[in-house]
């Protein structure tokens, strides 16, 4: 059984393709939710509930425009824009969940 010229191309081709997904792959960019007294209760929902969508209910009340925690200028969802969903890019600290 001898390799052939095909068999060559697809095999570099899966070398590009991993090396393409290597190259961009990297370390995670976005802020994790800090483990500190104003954050801890939203912890505690998730280690009862399990549940990101209840936990993130709770953050429009200090995370907001109106003289909140105000979101930096290019973050790509306002509230404005529609429900929160801030633990969908934010997670919370490995060693508590």
């Amino acid at each position: 059984m001898s390799i052939g010229k095909k068999d060559f191309l697809f095999i570099i081709v899966i070398f590009v393709v991993f090396g393409i997904f290597w190259a961009i792959s990297g370390e995670e960019k976005t802020k994790k939710v800090p483990f500190d007294d104003k954050h801890r209760p939203f912890y505690e929902i998730m280690r009862q509930t399990k549940s990101k969508m209840e936990a993130d209910k709770g953050c429009p009340a200090c995370h907001n425009e109106q003289g909140g925690v105000p979101f930096p200028a290019k973050h790509p969802l306002k509230p404005k824009d529609g429900p929160m969903r801030c633990l969908f890019c934010h997670k919370l600290i490995d060693k508590y969940k």
